[in-house]
């Protein structure tokens, strides 16, 4: 005797349009979870208008692919946001995940000339973050993450070479990774351009120093080793302390520093640049 399989479940009262088949994920593997964009608040996530390649879906999983980069104050991982078994455009896509720590927390160099002029809600925040105790770690890790983030937003809302902010959730941020051919776009360090390109890569410097300091902010700690070279494409990354030109009383100081550092790269792949003359430039822009 044999046993045949249930019929599935039939209403004829249903119209079957309403009628679908699915399937249930409901265990995760280890290094995964749901994706948190629907689990952050609308500021946190990225402006619009998005790209297309930003997934959305209540469905789509995140799964870490391995560690980018370690840094002091923050590591970068890999991260795929994806709905499994879809192979629709916009239902997967490969991000860069930021995190910064907290009680291991390790404030960055002359932080407190960076953050002049920044203000903490909390009064109690405050306190814990002169004290330097385990709590004002935590905050410290917190605000830098908060800073970044509005300077990814602001850079990419005015048109500047930054990664697209995908969303913020605590002390992690999610962005888009810069590939060429494939693989993580190197810095502009690791480079030996010919001398058209290194040409353009300046210009396209400039221009995006030009736009930042006539919007009133300077990176504070732009070098060959923040800037990626896509192609023939920079893309500026790293933005947790970005200064205010005026309202910051280093901000002279810090846009100087900027372009001693990044002229001294390009004067040492061949390109013939002044510092002070880039500084000067600069500074017609801004006032």
């Amino acid at each position: 005797m044999t046993h045949d399989a249930p019929p599935p479940f039939t209403d004829p009262d249903l119209d079957p349009a309403f009628v679908f088949e699915f399937e249930a994920y409901d265990d995760l593997d280890e290094g995964q979870r749901w994706s948190t964009w629907l689990s952050v608040e609308p500021l946190c996530r990225g402006p619009q208008p998005r790209p297309d390649w930003v997934v959305t879906s209540q469905a789509a999983v995140d799964t870490d692919l391995g560690i980018l980069k370690t840094g002091k104050e923050a590591d970068a991982f890999l991260l795929e946001r994806a709905v499994p078994g879809s192979d629709a455009v916009g239902d997967s896509v490969v991000l860069v995940a930021k995190r910064y720590r907290s009680t291991e927390h390790r404030t960055f160099h002359r932080a407190a000339t960076y953050t002049e002029g920044r203000s903490v809600k909390r009064s109690r925040d405050e306190r814990a973050l002169k004290r330097k105790s385990t709590w004002g770690k935590i905050v410290a890790a917190g605000e830098w993450a908060v800073s970044e983030w509005d300077a990814l937003k602001r850079c990419w809302e005015l048109g500047l070479p930054v990664p697209y902010p995908v969303q913020i959730d605590g002390t992690e941020i999610l962005m888009e990774w810069i590939t060429y051919d494939g693989e993580t776009a190197p810095r502009l360090a690791q480079t030996r351009p010919e001398p058209a390109l290194l040409a353009s890569y300046f210009d396209q410097l400039r221009d995006a120093l030009a736009l930042m300091v006539q919007h009133g902010i300077v990176h504070g700690d732009l070098s060959a080793y923040n800037i990626l070279a896509a192609g023939d494409r920079l893309v500026i990354i790293d933005l947790p302390q970005v200064v205010d030109l005026v309202g910051n009383p280093a901000g002279m100081d810090f846009l100087l520093r900027d372009c001693t550092n990044v002229c001294t790269w390009f004067q040492t792949r061949g390109l013939d640049v002044d510092p002070g003359e880039l500084f000067g430039e600069l500074i017609a822009h801004a006032f």
